[in-house]
């Protein structure tokens, strides 16, 4: 399956680029990078500005993730991607 706009939070998130639009923690806005983990709770994004990698929660974030196939922007509320990865698919195939 194509990853879209529409579909993204179903998909795989490690390798993507992201950008950190908001956020609880003002002091990660505007953070931006590579998605290099992911966990039930968290991003971990390699922040290639500060030359570090950086723990982002999922809950209270807004993020653009760029879908490199496309070029497409999505905007993605950190509280539909908040649980394990590999549940995301689960709840897609409950919706179809």
């Amino acid at each position: 399956m194509l990853r879209t706009g529409s579909n993204l939070v179903y998909h795989e998130l490690i390798g993507l680029y992201v950008e950190v639009v908001s956020h609880l923690d003002p002091t990660l806005k505007g953070l931006s990078g590579i998605v290099v983990d992911e966990t039930m709770n968290t991003l971990r994004i390699a922040d290639y500005n500060r030359k570090k990698i950086v723990t982002v929660m999922k809950k209270g974030g807004l993020f653009i993730f760029t879908i490199p196939e496309t070029g497409e922007k999505v905007f993605v509320d950190g509280n539909k991607i908040f649980g394990r990865p590999e549940d995301r698919l689960k709840k897609f195939e409950r919706q179809k």
